[in-house]
């Protein structure tokens, strides 16, 4: 069976229109605060989109059928045609003028992870910052869009599990729904945006600032404007509350927000993988917030300031939340250096990188409703092991979750594993020590941002050799896109013509 190629470029040439179209929104922008580098993104969104319609007139006579193997294609060199168009408003203006950083910083902004090269990023055009935090939007919905409409169609993604699944392998039955649930989404996502856009200009941020820090919490990306991240704002504790309840509102599932908006909010509470989310960050933040209160002031062992504008308590918990919120959702915020809290908050916080939001979300890592199948399993081996002939499914959400999908999470995180004791090892090659090695690893992998070592919250990737920039790349890309997308690729037997 051979691949219908023309089909494959053809969806390129749509990605492309889509990234040249923000690009001169980003130019737009740029315009109105007259920043100097206008021109540059003007014609880097020009360039980007006559490669769109080149792509689309040369295969404009597809055959429209797809097949999964085409699928798997679309999905994982998407993300890297996107990635490689999105370096050109960076290169352009001289923003970042390496090919390699700017590949690093367009990569970490599609994927969501948030991770920097940048020394200074407050000397930046404002133009190029917008564009930043854009990359972090058009991942997030991309991703949001891929695993409730798309992942399921090609047998992978937690999405499986649940009710929205999308019907059928048959491309004309799906179609219909494909677009309308993507649709729907977005008008979510959008919505979401502009209602923490509006709260933190009214808690007294800038308009400019508040658009691009919405747009970085709801993709769960974590760009700042500002070279300090969110900790710049450690005077003002409404503006971190606000940025705490839309992470966490990313990093539930969005179809349960289509739900509550339906007023069907008997479904959001009765969700399973909706009260395992709620109560681990329940449980993880009233451990860090105790460990902050009666262990040491936040002051002496951060290197950001930290007022305790509301009393010593209430700052604990405020940044316990935070950090907690910002780690599971995989946002990667950054209000205070976790890294310099007590060992054992340290080694807690790196175990955080591995749980990752609900599936569904804009969020990376394993996800919860994976934990959950995960957890469920392992303890009914208990009871099968007493009662071999009894049959004892997992259930969630009172259905029973068939063999194949729990061996598909079993799967998932054995592999997921296996990518992160690999990436750790990349990196110690490179030289890396031991706690920046794991970190990177786990941070690249899970799509967090900040890491350990080296590379912990109040450091920065600029000094990360280049090869490690590259490896990091891989492992973010494959991170984001559940693995299995990416990796069947490098298969032998998927590129065999049958």
């Amino acid at each position: 069976m051979k691949l219908n190629y023309k089909i494959i470029v053809y969806f390129f040439g749509l990605l492309l229109l889509f990234n040249g179209g923000f690009m001169l929104l980003a130019a737009l922008l740029s315009f109105c605060y007259k920043d100097g580098v206008t021109f540059n993104l003007f014609l880097a969104g020009i360039s980007v989109l006559l490669f769109g319609v080149l792509a689309m007139f040369c295969t404009k006579n597809h055959t429209k059928e797809m097949n999964k193997r085409e699928g798997y294609l679309v999905v994982a060199f998407g993300w890297i045609v996107m990635t490689l168009s999105g370096t050109l408003p960076f290169l352009f203006t001289g923003a970042i003028p390496e090919f390699t950083n700017a590949l690093f910083e367009t990569i970490s902004g599609y994927t969501t992870t948030g991770s920097t090269i940048l020394n200074d990023i407050e000397s930046l055009p404002k133009g190029i910052l917008f564009w930043r935090s854009l990359t972090h939007w058009i991942g997030g919905m991309g991703i949001i869009v891929l695993a409730i409409a798309i992942l399921p169609l090609l047998g992978i993604g937690g999405m499986q599990l649940f009710a929205a699944e999308a019907p059928g392998p048959s491309a004309d039955k799906l179609h219909p729904r494909i677009t309308d649930t993507a649709k729907r989404l977005w008008l979510i996502y959008f919505g979401y945006t502009a209602a923490e856009t509006l709260f933190l200009s009214l808690a007294g941020m800038s308009f400019f600032d508040a658009l691009n820090h919405s747009m970085s919490t709801l993709s769960t990306g974590g760009f700042s404007t500002k070279n300090a991240s969110l900790s710049h704002w450690n005077d003002s504790p409404m503006i971190q509350y606000i940025v705490i309840v839309f992470m966490f509102l990313a990093g539930t599932n969005f179809v349960l927000s289509y739900f509550a908006f339906k007023g069907n909010v008997r479904k959001v509470v009765r969700d399973e993988e909706f009260k395992l989310y709620f109560k681990f960050i329940a449980i993880f933040t009233l451990i860090v917030s105790g460990m902050l209160f009666f262990n040491s002031s936040l002051d002496t062992i951060s290197a950001f300031h930290h007022p305790m504008v509301w009393g010593i308590g209430e700052g604990s918990f405020r940044h316990a939340l935070f950090q907690v919120v910002a780690i599971v959702t995989t946002t990667g915020f950054v209000s205070a250096d976790y890294t310099l809290w007590t060992p054992f908050l340290l080694v807690f916080f790196f175990g955080l990188m591995f749980l990752g939001g609900s599936a569904g979300s804009t969020s990376g890592g394993v996800k919860i409703v994976r934990h959950f199948v995960l957890i469920k399993n392992g303890f009914l081996e208990f009871k099968r092991s007493l009662h071999p002939s009894a049959i004892l499914p997992v259930r969630y959400n009172n259905k029973t979750v068939s063999g194949e999908i729990v061996f598909n999470v079993l799967g998932f995180f054995i592999l997921y594993m296996l990518s992160f004791i690999v990436g750790s090892l990349g990196f110690a090659l490179l030289g890396l020590d031991f706690q920046s090695a794991i970190g990177v690893a786990a941070s690249s992998l899970g799509n967090v941002g900040p890491a350990l070592g080296e590379f912990g919250p109040s450091h920065n990737f600029f000094e990360m050799p280049a090869a490690g920039k590259w490896w990091a790349a891989f492992l973010m890309l494959i991170g984001r896109l559940e693995l299995f997308t990416v990796l069947i690729l490098l298969t032998p037997f998927f590129w065999r013509n049958r």
